[in-house]
């Protein structure tokens, strides 16, 4: 008879509290890998489902300095729009700033920057500068069809900088003409792209962001095993950091097949997943992972378990993946799983270098879709990628149709409401400081060596009620 193996999840584990070095918990070091290139200052991923990340979603991890990857459950026009949101949100420098033609008209000027989102426009003549049209020069102007050339600010009243200028010196220009936007040009005098007031404020702001090498906030892009090489190639065009290669069982020939195919046409990091043996974790690293993507089954909006009676545990997953993993030098990411600050510390001493959640941030602003009002109490939608609402969506996004009659497809999810949570900042920095205290518990100063020190002990149902908070809260 085969010996049956125990599987551990989060509730039947706590860590054994350990002698720290740290004087204070803000001091723990948080940094760490997502995928063997992709570095973040938070260990903290929003998943790829369309009621978790879109672009404001991603904009927001990707400022406290984590991550988020942007779904694929929409077209692929949609998908890169969603990314180049993000990219376009803060930068360093604006490589490719938005220039104009001087004959474009006032009005098509004014549209083209509510389209574009943005409040200035370079107008150049084959890419030598002209002017700066913004929206002072239009504030009180009647006439519309005036072209933008008899109104913009004119080169010679303009301050511009040679491009590789430092950025303390482009503040000093900045700061002493009074001005926000600040040309940079080459040896040629032609375009070269733009600093702005917004930007360095952002930067300044957000000083442990994860930014590319322009400072632009990283994002991730799932894929699936479908459309996967036309859209990533878009994907990457549009600068995605990393590419998530999404199936619910990648130990496959043909995710395997998929993943060679990224790896062979685009150099970029791809994590892959969603995976929980030590024997999918050699074949995917062997075929070209950069990363892994560990559970099946754990979240709360995923019925694969029920349905298929197939999963293993998420701590259990987390620590085989991860013992296999470790050998290659390549980073794990727990997807799913975590009800708890606590579990997240926990994936993390087990092994995991960051952790994908939906339902941590499912509820906040940021998510994609509306609050809803029950008996007095504010929710949002939170729905699994592979249950009936979402197909049904997705169906009816692609036909350009409301479907009135029920389709046929087979399910592994369902649909919830979660708590409103306000905006997601909060969320993000509350699970932070609860990863960085279970840090200071282990012993550890940053997450390699939690991965070193920490140490389980497995508890009954009732220990695990021991420590669950009781009564209510006292008013001061």
């Amino acid at each position: 008879m085969t010996t049956i193996k125990d599987g551990l999840t989060f509730s039947d584990v706590l860590l054994v509290p350990k002698k720290t070095n740290l004087e204070s918990r803000s001091q723990a070091n948080l940094k760490t890998r997502f995928t063997r290139n992709i570095f973040l200052n938070n260990p903290l991923v929003s998943s790829n489902m369309a009621t978790v990340t879109e672009h404001r979603m991603a904009i927001a991890l990707a400022r406290e300095g984590g991550l988020g990857i942007i779904h694929q459950f929409n077209t692929i026009d949609e998908q890169v729009k969603e990314v180049e949101k993000v990219k376009k949100s803060t930068a360093t420098i604006i490589g490719s700033p938005l220039s104009v033609q001087p004959n474009l008209t006032i009005r098509e000027a004014i549209n083209l920057m509510k389209k574009e989102g943005v409040t200035s426009l370079l107008v150049t003549n084959e890419r030598e500068l002209e002017g700066i049209f913004t929206h002072r020069d239009y504030l009180f102007e009647e006439n519309k069809e005036r072209e933008i050339s008899e109104v913009m600010t004119p080169k010679e009243k303009l301050i511009s900088a040679r491009y590789g200028i430092t950025m303390q010196d482009a503040k000093a220009i900045l700061h002493k003409n009074r001005i926000e936007k600040l040309p940079l040009l080459d040896e040629n005098g032609k375009i070269k792209g733009l600093i702005t007031t917004q930007d360095i404020k952002k930067l300044e702001y957000w000083p442990d962001a994860s930014r590319d090498n322009l400072g632009r906030l990283k994002v991730a892009a799932a894929v699936g095993v479908k459309d996967t090489l036309e859209r990533a190639r878009k994907l990457v065009m549009a600068g995605a950091d990393v590419l998530v290669l999404d199936v619910a069982h990648a130990h496959s020939d043909l995710v395997i097949r998929k993943l060679r195919e990224l790896k062979q046409n685009f150099k970029i990091d791809v994590m892959v997943g969603n995976i929980a043996t030590k024997e999918a974790a050699k074949d995917l690293i062997e075929a070209g992972a950069d990363g892994l993507k560990i559970g099946i089954g754990p979240s709360p909006v995923c019925t694969t378990r029920i349905i298929s009676g197939a999963g293993i545990p998420q701590l259990t997953a987390i620590m085989d993946v991860y013992e296999v993993a470790k050998e290659y030098d390549i980073p794990i990411s727990a997807d799913g799983g975590c009800q708890h600050p606590g579990d997240v510390t926990k994936a993390l001493a087990a092994g995991g270098e960051t952790v994908i959640s939906g339902s941590f941030f499912a509820g906040a602003d940021e998510s994609p879709g509306r609050i809803i009002m029950r008996e007095g109490k504010r929710y949002k939608k939170y729905i699994g990628s592979a249950s009936y609402d979402s197909n049904h969506e997705r169906k009816e996004k692609t036909e350009g149709k409301i479907l009135k009659e029920k389709i046929d497809v087979f399910v592994e999810g369902v649909s919830i409401l979660v708590d409103y949570t306000g905006p997601v900042q909060e969320v993000i920095r509350s699970i932070t400081k609860g990863i960085q205290s279970g840090m200071s518990y282990c012993g550890a100063n940053n997450l390699k060596e939690m991965h070193a020190n920490s140490e389980f002990i497995k508890i009954t149902s009732n220990g695990w009620k021991e420590g669950l908070s009781r009564g209510e809260k006292i008013s001061e």
